[in-house]
């Protein structure tokens, strides 16, 4: 039996708690930490009793009743946890992003590489997502030639008013950054933002909608419209154009209704909905590979790639031009 200890138990994190308490086979929540009393109640409520609690992130990392970390804070306290936990030599869990600087995710896959030891699994969900999972076998097989063009929508129903331009980058459109890179096997180099018409939904600050663009070394052509003011819902599509065929991901199975001389189908209006299983399927992968100690989820390197990716994107929104994407280093040997 893993013993997990829980870092963060805000919205996601007790959600994260709740998923390893009632639907994790293998594991079970030791401990759990956070800075906000309440939450830290509300974080060993859900763990049930024997869970541990602590205000302290190292705390619970050296505790001897905790064998794997779950970080769940925001992202600005990933580092130090990572880096904590990885002198520990503990196996980690590690909510997207991995860090919030490009500098800063080198410094723990330097600090990864030197251990000698795959500790570290990111928390990109959408890799478990059927629909993107038959995309990416459709793709393999071969049948439908090589991948020329992938087209991308990511919408949103309502954001806060404290939604800004640059978080249509770092905190919507970094799930079609991974993704994609997954699905073609293709390292992104060269990022560019064209900004359409601002809806009246947005606020006056936010820029909504946005249409990203992304080439990949092989020419593949990526483009990602973000709207995250949409109001009718959380839409979520993708649809990649091969040399022989078009491969377009299927959608949530609901039941067409018929009523008032119309025909309608639901579409889900939240994330933890809409990606429900693939959360669900990760964190079973992570925790059932734990026995054999492997990571076969998003790497430390896959979270470099995203966040230089991410920083290319907002140097466009601000340029207006095409910005190169290159990583500072050769990916280690480590994560071949």
């Amino acid at each position: 039996m893993l013993k997990v200890g829980v870092i963060g138990c805000g919205g996601m994190g007790r959600d994260h708690i709740k998923r390893l308490v009632e639907r994790t086979q293998g594991a079970t929540v030791t401990a759990v930490a956070d800075m906000v009393d309440q939450l830290l109640d509300q974080g060993v409520a859900i763990a049930g009793s024997g869970c541990k609690k602590f205000k302290n992130a190292d705390d619970l990392i050296n505790c001897p009743d905790v064998d794997a970390v779950f970080i769940v804070t925001p992202g600005f306290a990933h580092k130090d946890a990572l880096l904590s936990a990885i002198r520990a030599g503990k196996r980690i869990f590690c909510e997207k992003p991995l860090c919030t600087t490009a500098e800063d995710c080198l410094e723990v896959i330097n600090a990864e590489v030197k251990s000698g030891k795959h500790l570290i699994q990111l928390g990109f969900m959408r890799r478990y997502d059927k629909g993107y999972l038959q995309i990416k076998e459709a793709i393999k097989s071969g049948e439908y030639g090589a991948p020329l063009i992938v087209h991308c929508t990511h919408r949103n129903p309502l954001v806060p008013d404290s939604y800004t331009t640059e978080m249509a980058v770092h905190d919507t459109a970094i799930h079609e950054i991974d993704v994609i890179h997954w699905l073609v096997d293709d390292d992104f180099v060269s990022a560019q933002v064209l900004f359409p018409r601002v809806t009246g939904a947005a606020a006056a600050h936010l820029k909504d909608p946005q249409i990203m663009l992304l080439r990949t070394k092989s020419g593949i052509c990526v483009d990602d419209e973000v709207f995250v003011n949409c109001k009718f819902g959380y839409d979520i599509n993708c649809e990649v154009v091969c040399e022989d065929g078009a491969l377009k991901m299927a959608q949530p199975s609901y039941p067409d209704v018929r009523k008032g001389a119309k025909v309608a189908t639901m579409i889900d209006t939240d994330c933890f909905v809409r990606f429900h299983d693939a959360y669900d399927a990760e964190v079973q992968g992570w925790v059932s590979d734990a026995a054999a100690g492997v990571i076969n989820g998003p790497t430390a390197w896959d979270g470099y790639l995203a966040a230089i990716t991410a920083d290319a994107l907002v140097r466009a929104q601000k340029s207006g031009a095409i910005e190169e994407i290159k990583p500072a280093q050769e990916k280690p040997a480590f994560y071949n």
